[in-house]
């Protein structure tokens, strides 16, 4: 029995361990988000979210970044605020607030933008402006494996998917409701949870 125990350990390798990292920081998040949803509601500024956001994961001792400028090099020249992360969770998580009547195309390609500029791979975005805040989530992940990228092209044409000279591996994204996959395990049903509840 031990035996078993540690050779399906050794089969683990550092990215299954990153991907059960992210999966329970992003249940963790969702849960600080679904108490701030919970207490206000639809209808607030995205900067109430944002603020109470941060109090809940202060309050759960969640290291976090707020509107965390991203540098970006264009041909030499150097944008020193080209883009500003909403939050930055424990180094690891990119968190989009929004406060909008439904997601569109933009939001998907912001945060892909974001997450390849920073070398991220797990991104959420949280809209605030739902009934129910389940249907508020989206979590985008980046399977572009190297160095953070400078950009070449725009953001919308990024999420309309790789051309014949990307990698097939660029970008992808999944959601709460997509089947599990071997790349891009989904959220567990733990994150979202009945009772007491603690989203250029």
């Amino acid at each position: 029995m031990i035996k078993a125990k540690t050779r399906t350990q050794e089969t683990e390798g550092p990215e299954v361990r990153a991907f059960g990292r992210e999966n329970a920081l992003t249940d963790r998040i969702i849960g600080a988000a679904i108490e701030v949803h919970r207490h206000l509601g639809p209808g607030w500024l995205e900067s109430a979210y944002e603020e109470c956001l941060c109090h809940e994961l202060s309050i759960l001792g969640i290291p976090f970044r707020r509107q965390v400028p991203l540098t970006v090099d264009y041909k030499g020249l150097n944008l020193e605020c080209a883009y500003k992360l909403d939050l930055l969770v424990d180094e690891t998580i990119i968190v989009e607030i929004k406060a909008v009547e439904e997601f569109s195309p933009i939001h998907h390609s912001q945060l892909l933008t974001y997450l390849k500029l920073s070398d991220k791979r797990v991104g959420l975005l949280i809209n605030f402006h739902v009934p129910v805040l389940k249907n508020g989530l989206k979590r985008i992940v980046n399977h572009y494996i190297g160095p953070a990228l400078s950009p070449r092209t725009s953001a919308s044409s990024v999420f309309d998917g790789p051309d014949e000279n990307d990698s097939p591996q660029a970008s992808s994204e999944a959601s709460l409701t997509q089947k599990p996959s071997a790349q891009s395990p989904p959220l567990r049903a733990s994150a979202i949870r009945s009772g007491p509840q603690v989203t250029l």
